[in-house]
This record gives C-alpha cells, sequence and structure tokens, in this order.
C-alpha cells in the first residue's frame, strides 16, 4: 500500500494529509472575498470566465454568512469536524495591506477552524503581503495557492497568463522561505502542448520545493476568450483516456511527499462546451485508480 493514503490510492491523498495534520475530518469551505484580479487589465487568462466561483454557494453574501452556510450543510453530515475558509475566487492579495487584514482576521477567529487557504497570482505578492502571510502562517495552517498552468513560456503567453516562469519561481522561493504550505495549479491540455509538455511541467515543480498540486483538465467554457479561439480553430482536445494516461505519467515522476488536492475539474455543467465527460468526475477519478493499479504504478514510482 502507498504510504500516504488512507483509501487504496495510489498517491498522496489531501484526505490523508487532512487527517493525519489534524486527526480528524477537515472541510475545505469555498468563499468569495469580492476581490479583482490584476491579469483583467489586459483581458485575463483566455479560459477564466468567473473567476474561479465555481464551487462557491451564495456569493452575494457577506464571506462570514458564505462560512456559516457550508458549515451549517457539513455539521448535518459530520458534526465533529474542522473547517478551513478557502478565499477562492479571483486573486485573494490584490489589495491593500490593511483591506486584507479585514478580511482574513475575521476568518481566523472563527470557531473550528484551523487553517487559511488563500488562492493568488505570483505576481501579485508583494513582500509586504508576504510578510503579513509568514505571520498568519504563525497562527495558522496557512496555504498559499499560485496557478502556474505550465512552465512552457510559449504557453504561458498564448493563454495570456500575465507573468512569466521566473515572476513564479520567486514568489515560490519568496513563500517557502518564510515556511509557508504551497500548492501549485497546473492545467492539461493546453492549446498546443503535447504529452511530453505535461509531463515536464510537472517534473520541473519538484525543483522548487512545493507542498501540494492540483491538476485540473482545460475546460472550454462559454463567454471565454478560449471559446473564441476554439470556435475559430479548433485544436485537439484531450480525450479521457488521454487525460487519464497523462495524469499517470505525471503522478509517476512527483515527489510523493506532495499533496494531490486535485486530480480534475468541477465544471459547472451549463458552461461547459468541451470536453462534455468532465462532467463525470468520479467516473474519471476511478478510471485514474485503475489505470494505476493496472500499470502497477505510484507517485514518485519512476523517482526510485
Amino acid at each position: 500500500m502507498f504510504k500516504y493514503t488512507l483509501d487504496n490510492k495510489r498517491y498522496h491523498t489531501f484526505n490523508y494529509f487532512l487527517k493525519n495534520k489534524f486527526n480528524k475530518k477537515v472541510f475545505k469551505v469555498a468563499l468569495d472575498a469580492n476581490f479583482s484580479c490584476p491579469n483583467k487589465k489586459t483581458g485575463g487568462c483566455i479560459f477564466c470566465s468567473n473567476g474561479s466561483k465555481s464551487n462557491i454557494v451564495n456569493k452575494e453574501e457577506s464571506i462570514l454568512k458564505q462560512f456559516e452556510n457550508v458549515k451549517n450543510i457539513m455539521l448535518k453530515k459530520w458534526p465533529d469536524s474542522y473547517y478551513i475558509p478557502y478565499l477562492q475566487a479571483n486573486t485573494n492579495t490584490y489589495d491593500s495591506l490593511e483591506n486584507l487584514k479585514k478580511i482574513y482576521e475575521p476568518l481566523l477567529k472563527l470557531d473550528n477552524c484551523v487553517g487559511l487557504s488563500i488562492a493568488t497570482r505570483p505576481d501579485a505578492l508583494s513582500d509586504e503581503i508576504i510578510d503579513y502571510l509568514e505571520d498568519i502562517s504563525k497562527r495558522t495552517f496557512l496555504t498559499v495557492e499560485l496557478g502556474l498552468q505550465s512552465m512552457k513560456e510559449e504557453t504561458l503567453k498564448l493563454i495570456n497568463r500575465g507573468h512569466d516562469l521566473k515572476t513564479f519561481e520567486d514568489a515560490v522561493k519568496k513563500l517557502k522561505k518564510k515556511n509557508i504550505f504551497v500548492v501549485v495549479h497546473i492545467i492539461n491540455g493546453l492549446p498546443g502542448e503535447t504529452k511530453e509538455d505535461m509531463v515536464n511541467t510537472a517534473k520541473y515543480l519538484n525543483s522548487l520545493n512545493i507542498d501540494g498540486i492540483k491538476i485540473h483538465m482545460l475546460s472550454i467554457t462559454k463567454n471565454t476568450a478560449l471559446e473564441t479561439m476554439y470556435q475559430n480553430n479548433p485544436f485537439h482536445v484531450l480525450t479521457k483516456d488521454e487525460y487519464i494516461d497523462i495524469v499517470c505519467d505525471q503522478l509517476e515522476v512527483l515527489d510523493p511527499k506532495i499533496v494531490i488536492e486535485r486530480i480534475t475539474g468541477d465544471p459547472i455543467v451549463d458552461e461547459l462546451i468541451e470536453p462534455k465527460w468532465l462532467v463525470k468526475k468520479f467516473v474519471v477519478l476511478n478510471d485514474i485508480d485503475k489505470e494505476m493499479k493496472k500499470r502497477n504504478i505510484y507517485q514518485g514510482s519512476k523517482l526510485n
């Protein structure tokens, strides 16, 4: 059995990590603090339609009310659990330090909250903000999530990512120097990328000493620049089998200590154009398990 799992997975599950760390069921509660994004000034990432709000309910309410709504639902099934508020939508360090504190500090005081997770961009982390994040990390379990998507510079330009690879590297190094837990997002199936490109992105992240990763499949959604690109000049969209094959290859080359926080996406069904197979999340998860078992591989197998 793989070392870092409680449910016979062959990769380092987030469930294992949280239970091992807190010895209790822990939920991340996705929240929308109504931040913006610096990249919107130049049109934003071509795949972005709603600021990554797919898992957020009642986002029109206050952030504390959003949290309570989800917590009350979870309490019915798991009355004895902990919570981690997750600032998910848009760029959650893109504001003044004073305003960030007004959002962050009340969340840190919530009952049974054992951490704080902040999704942001590598170009929205000033030294002043990183120092503040270090302070938070000494008070609770802080996670900073950074979008990379690909290590390939040509791809970053194509998707209008708004920063280069060096900016990403510098941000990760600064955060790790402060002993902050860093999770990186990558996307498989970006236009023009080969299987080798995607596997190389996974290999590259080993060198940066990151703590966790979220692996996504590219979603082509309505009202995005990516939709226009796809309609005008259709590119190959990965099949489910191709995606599973690539993910298994990526897991083989990832350090087994890296926590796999996500291994597929949760698209909004009404907005999804392609790939349609992405809506069957549990089928994808099960098929990844089956393929790893068939190959008799584990996370980090090729590093041994």
